[in-house]
């Protein structure tokens, strides 16, 4: 059906065009010979044309473009008819003998902008004659056509001040007298239009509607081009003119539109010295207007204005800008009862961003604002809507952008009342947005008060809100936002160790109340902070008197302890046998040999009772035989309870290259270089002998189940072992043990049933050169190393 119409049309535009062009055709045929009668009829039957009803407004408007091309041509001609020495005046009677009333007023305002050229008469008598002629046309479409052609032929031609069309003292009253009128009228037709047609159309009109409403906006873009106009009198009477017109329409589509286009035509400060006015007409509007929009495009256009015009600021304060915005938006929400969450939020949200961009330093009017908001979204429980919680974040991002630093925002009380108001996923995205700017920013957060207040915003990634399981999250995104709280934790700091023992306290109420399957991820990070402030105070007195509130190493172990067993008994055994050792090692530069014990004990029993996988005992093996060789806290027994476990541990690897390597590896714990009472040569000598009976022990059990015996890397790297503590002065290894190795090992790959392995040729090869090396070397390296044959 409706395809059929738009054929119909396309036929009746055709024919239209058609007629227009015939009729053209023998005006200008008569214009070329002068004739001004024939002219007159054919132009006047062309325009004819116009009268159809038949065409959309789209179809019209391509039917009037034409005649509005034809009618330049007849101005022209008009002109010339003048200089000819026909009287203009008589010109102008002339054409209003045509027979039908649309044509003749197209003639009209034609001639009408040659009389007013003629300067013949005043320019305000005819404007005014013209304005009221059209009134003869209140079909809606040919007359918002047919006045829109006025205002065309007459923007150049009004009695504005510096105008060659001056006339007397109130001439700009009489140019805008004479737009105001028109625009009066031609809103009027506009609005008419929505009732013509049944309504079923409705939809359609309001659509053919919108593709009309820059013929109206045009005349309010004339007025505001008018150099008379000044902020009196725009304040006086073209302000409120419009604003009537727009109240008294009572249509959505136009009152959106021209509230729209006043703000967006008339200068910033004429809106902020009429801000009272122009506010009071929102709560008139019509409840289908959508006048979040409107409201907000003022707000951004007056924070633009205070932006690029530093001397505007006390215009602000001295109209009371923000009072009256924050008054209007009030008022806004109260008349319109059945507005959207989504509309009032976003109207707060442009209030707040008026407020940053104007008043920076009032935090209190940033506050009100939260505050207005938290009043409009109580008694509503969780906002679900998807568009309101978008507002809502960017509601509460806006301060974080304007000052860059979450502590100023930590300082508006209304800031968290807000986000109770957000569902769990979007409380996760404002606490991204707050970690996010920590970052961006470098903040520190440099007391246990703001930590607080900080952890209560970003309380969606700390713990699960009620009603989120696990399962509902995406494993890649709870990895990253963890993450992102573990960077953040590094971000707390106070160089005072009392405060800083605080942050870390209300840190660790934060993080162990999170569940357990964030804590992997936060323990580590407050963990290291707080052995940054076991450092810091590394080698600190006790307090002789006691002190309770003093900060101490052995205090912030304490903590440390419950922090990782809350990690330990998760249970993640590998990445708390860790962070024990690496409180032990803390422990140990603070020469509290009690507490790196208690940590290595607790590593210990992390390793017999939890870590059962073969792969992460090796690792967990050679952490712990690293870090026990770095300590010196230890005395003679408490040392040799500890290794004698690491050795046990050593040996009872389930294969036996991996044994081999942990038993050599031990060899470390008794041979540490800055301390004379850590050389024990002998029990070095065991650790590499017990070694070798491994080495060879793989050996055999590779040539039992395979026929070869495997790969000699084993013996190469023991014989590396040999010479280091060979070089470093061990009396148990000899030259001849080492030739004695060496031998060893070349006949094993020499034999028949050695398998062939580059890399331990290569690395045989390269550990003798390196004696050879030695021996060349001359000195005292060369008489250590020159008995030995290669």
């Amino acid at each position: 059906m409706m395809a059929g119409v738009a054929e119909d049309e396309e036929k009746w535009l055709a024919a239209g065009i058609a007629g227009l062009q015939q009729n053209a055709f023998y005006m200008h045929r008569a214009m070329d010979s002068n004739n001004l009668r024939d002219a007159l009829k054919y132009s006047a039957q062309m325009l004819s044309e116009l009268r159809t009803s038949k065409l959309s407004p789209h179809k019209y408007y391509e039917l009037y473009m034409r005649a509005f091309d034809e009618l330049r041509k007849v101005e022209i001609f008009f002109k010339e008819e003048t200089q000819r020495g026909c009287s203009v005046v008589d010109l102008y009677e002339l054409v209003q003998h045509a027979g039908n009333i649309l044509p003749r007023l197209y003639l009209l305002c034609t001639v009408g902008s040659v009389y007013i050229k003629s300067k013949e008469a005043p320019a305000k008598d005819i404007l005014k004659d013209l304005v009221e002629m059209c009134r003869g046309i209140q079909h809606p479409l040919r007359g918002l056509f047919l006045r829109s052609y006025l205002s065309q032929v007459s923007r150049d031609k009004l009695p504005d001040i510096g105008s060659e069309y001056e006339g007397d003292a109130d001439t700009i009253m009489d140019a805008v007298e004479f737009v105001l009128q028109n625009f009066t009228e031609m809103n009027k037709l506009w609005v008419r239009m929505q009732h013509q047609g049944p309504a079923r159309e409705k939809e359609r009109r309001e659509k053919e509607r919108s593709e009309l409403r820059d013929l109206v906006g045009k005349n309010l873009h004339v007025l505001s081009q008018i150099e008379g106009v000044d902020l009196d009198l725009y304040k006086e009477t073209v302000l409120p003119r419009v604003l009537e017109q727009v109240v008294n329409c009572k249509d959505d589509i136009a009152q959106h539109y021209l509230m729209d286009c006043i703000i967006q035509v008339f200068p910033d400060e004429y809106h902020l010295q009429t801000l009272e006015i122009l506010l009071d007409v929102f709560p008139q509007l019509q409840p289908s207007v959508d006048i979040k929009t409107v409201l907000s495009q003022l707000m951004e256009r007056l924070s633009n204005y205070a932006a690029l015009s530093a001397e505007a600021l006390p215009e602000f304060l001295q109209v009371e800008a923000f009072s009256k915005l924050n008054n209007a938006i009030g008022k806004v929400i109260e008349a319109q009862a059945d507005m959207p969450v989504f509309g009032a939020v976003t109207l707060y949200s442009s209030l707040l961003k008026f407020s940053l961009h104007v008043h920076p330093d009032r935090l209190d009017y940033a506050d009100q604002v939260l505050g207005s908001c938290v009043k409009q979204l109580s008694g509503r429980g969780k906002i679900e809507d998807s568009k309101a919680t978008k507002q809502i974040v960017a509601l509460l991002s806006a301060p974080l952008e304007k000052y860059n630093n979450v502590v100023t925002a930590l300082k508006l009380s209304n800031y968290p009342r807000v986000l109770e108001y957000l569902d769990n996923e979007t409380n996760k995205v404002m606490a991204s947005v707050v970690i996010q700017s920590v970052m961006k920013n470098n903040t520190c957060i440099t007391t246990a008060e703001k930590v607080e207040a900080l952890f209560e915003l970003i309380k969606g990634l700390i713990k699960d809100l009620d009603g989120t399981a696990h399962d509902e999250v995406d494993e890649e995104d709870f990895k990253e936002e963890q993450n992102s709280v573990a960077r953040l934790i590094q971000m707390l700091h106070n160089d005072d160790p009392e405060e800083m023992f605080k942050i870390i306290s209300a840190v660790r109420k934060h993080i162990l109340s999170g569940g357990s399957k964030r804590l992997p991820f936060t323990v580590p990070p407050l963990v290291f902070s707080s052995l940054k402030l076991v450092r810091q105070l590394q080698g600190q007195e006790e307090n002789p008197f006691g002190d309770e509130a003093a900060t101490t190493p052995k205090k912030i172990f304490q903590l440390l302890n419950q922090i990782i067993e809350a990690l330990a008994n998760i249970p993640v055994p590998d990445l708390a046998l860790r962070l024990y050792l690496q409180c032990a090692e803390a422990a140990n530069d603070c020469d509290l040999e009690p507490v790196a014990y208690e940590f290595f004990t607790q590593a210990y029993i992390l390793y017999e009772e939890e870590i059962s996988d073969s792969k992460a005992q090796i690792t967990a093996i050679h952490l712990i035989i690293g870090t026990l060789q770095r300590m010196h806290v230890f005395g003679v027994e408490n040392r040799d309870t500890l290794t004698h476990k690491a050795t046990g541990y050593s040996a009872k690897l389930l294969k036996k290259p991996d044994q081999c390597r942990a038993v050599y590896a031990c060899s470390h714990l008794f041979w540490v270089d800055d301390q004379d009472n850590m050389k024990d040569g002998e029990r070095v000598l065991l650790c590499l002998k017990r070694a070798l009976r491994i080495a060879n022990a793989a050996q055999q059990m590779s040539n039992v189940t395979r026929g070869t015996t495997g790969s000699v890397t084993l013996f190469v790297e023991i014989l590396n072992k040999y010479l280091y503590f060979f070089e470093k002065g061990n009396p148990q290894i000899t030259v001849a043990a080492i030739q004695s190795l060496i031998e060893v090992i070349t006949c094993e790959m020499q034999s028949d049933t050695s398998a062939a392995d580059p890399t331990a040729d290569a690395f045989f090869a390269s550990t003798l050169r390196y004696i050879q090396f030695q021996k060349q070397k001359g000195g005292a390296a060369g008489e250590k190393y020159g008995p030995i044959k290669v």
